[in-house]
Parts: C-alpha cells; sequence; structure tokens
C-alpha cells in the first residue's frame, strides 16, 4: 500500500471534519450527551466523524474502519482505519481550542499513517512510517533534553493518575524532579512532545482511537510512544509520549524497577 496516498486521504479527511467542529465551537448552547462510558459526546462529534468516514470509504471501500462514535465496520483488506472525531471533546465543549482530529492507519496491525489536527489552532501533525513526520509542512523532532531536571511534563487528568498507586507515585516522582509540570493534555500534550516543545507526556487511561494517531508521529519525530510498560503499542490501556534521551529513565520510573 502507498502509504502517501493513505496519508494524503486522511489529511483531507481531518481537515473537512475540522471544519464541521469549528462551525459548533464557542457558538453557545452546544448540547452535551453522556456515553456509557461516562465521557461527553456532541453533535460535532458525530458529525466530523461521519464526515471522515464517508471520505474515507469514498476513496477506499475495502478498508475497515472504527470510530470512536461509530464503531467498527470490517472490509476485505488488511488496512484498519482509526478514527476519534473530537480528542479533548471536554476542551471543545468548554470553549478551549486545545481539541484534535485524529485519524490513524493501520495495516496489518501496525499503526503507519496518524494526522492530528487542532482546527481552532490551525495546527497539523502528520507521519508516515519511514517518511518523517511534519508539523504545518515543517519537519517535527522532539528536543534532546537528557534530565529530568530540565524536562517539561505535562499529563491529562491527576485525578485518573491518583487513582493508580504505581501510576501516581510515578507522577509524583517525574514532579518533583521535573524542571516543569503543566496539564496541556489529551492529544495536544502528545504533540508538543513530537515537536520538541515538551519531553514526557503522560496519559493514565488511553483507547486505541486516542493512541492510534500518535504512534506514528512521535516515533516518525524520534521519541517514543510506549504504554506504561514500557510496550511502544496502541492498545495498552494507557500511554506515555517521551523524547529519546528520556526514554529509559522515564520507563524505569512509569514501572517502578
Amino acid at each position: 500500500m502507498n502509504l502517501t496516498a493513505l496519508l494524503d486521504v486522511a489529511l483531507e479527511a481531518a481537515g473537512e471534519a475540522g471544519r464541521i467542529t469549528l462551525s459548533h465551537f464557542q457558538t453557545g448552547g452546544l448540547a452535551v450527551e453522556t456515553k456509557s462510558d461516562r465521557s461527553p459526546v456532541t453533535i460535532a462529534d458525530r458529525q466530523a466523524e461521519e464526515r471522515i468516514v464517508s471520505i474515507v470509504r469514498r476513496h477506499f471501500p475495502a478498508h475497515s474502519i472504527l470510530g470512536e462514535e461509530s464503531g467498527e465496520t470490517v472490509g476485505s483488506e488488511p488496512i484498519q482505519w482509526i478514527i476519534d472525531p473530537i480528542d479533548g471533546t471536554k476542551s471543545f465543549i468548554s470553549g478551549v481550542p486545545l481539541y484534535g482530529v485524529m485519524i490513524g492507519v493501520l495495516v496489518e496491525g501496525e499503526p503507519v499513517v496518524g494526522v492530528v489536527h487542532f482546527p481552532a489552532l490551525g495546527d497539523t501533525h502528520w507521519a508516515a512510517q519511514g517518511l518523517g513526520a511534519y508539523w504545518n509542512g515543517r519537519r517535527s523532532r522532539v528536543s534532546e533534553i537528557a534530565t529530568l531536571e530540565e524536562a517539561r511534563v505535562l499529563s491529562t487528568d491527576s485525578r485518573r493518575l491518583a487513582n493508580d498507586p504505581q501510576k501516581s507515585a510515578a507522577f509524583t516522582e517525574l514532579e518533583r524532579r521535573a524542571k516543569f509540570v503543566r496539564t496541556w493534555g489529551d492529544c495536544y500534550g502528545h504533540m508538543l512532545v513530537a515537536t520538541g516543545r515538551a519531553e514526557i507526556m503522560l496519559d493514565p487511561k488511553m483507547s486505541i482511537w486516542d493512541c492510534a494517531a500518535l504512534l506514528p508521529i512521535v516515533v516518525e519525530s524520534g521519541g517514543h510512544f510506549t504504554d506504561w510498560r514500557g510496550e511502544p503499542r496502541i492498545d495498552g490501556g494507557d500511554a506515555i509520549s517521551v523524547n529519546a534521551a528520556l526514554h529509559a529513565a522515564v520507563t524505569r520510573i512509569a514501572t517502578g524497577r
């Protein structure tokens, strides 16, 4: 499969979906529903995902698709599109521009293409395996900071970290040693690591659609995207993005070794 062709369609779909989200963003009166997992969802999530699915279907009708809102359809080819139409819905409904449209593509189960588009910021990140990672058209690279004392540590929700003793202890240790800690979370935090504006991003709970687009971008930027056990995967239930220089140290702290 031509990865450039997959990437081009992912970029097209993310841009179209992003425009839909902006039509609902900061408009006031946006209805918010609560799903069975207690996470919020809006009409913008659903409309954006529908647009992405329609674009993918037009170009690749035999591919499988897994969407956070619409579920899974299985195609006849070993290629799967994984869609999170609005990652950071809580930011979106609060009028905060740090939400992203995320599209990942797996070939035979391996994440090979990722697009993360921030409509309200005008930022787009993308990567394809072996072809590099880009941020608004320029190469994306992680930082070279090699000490925790100089590192910038991010997290999405410290309350979720507190619910797990091992993760809480790891976060406390990183927080104690880091240069500073911020909660620029969700996909935005991972992209800050990919572009060298932070070194460590911790997510204690993640679904596959939260991760599929992130791994190719972080890895092609020279970093590591793993679960909390240090495994490079998108289905581990949690995630860490970290630059190459700090990967070993962060993994030791995260695993309690």
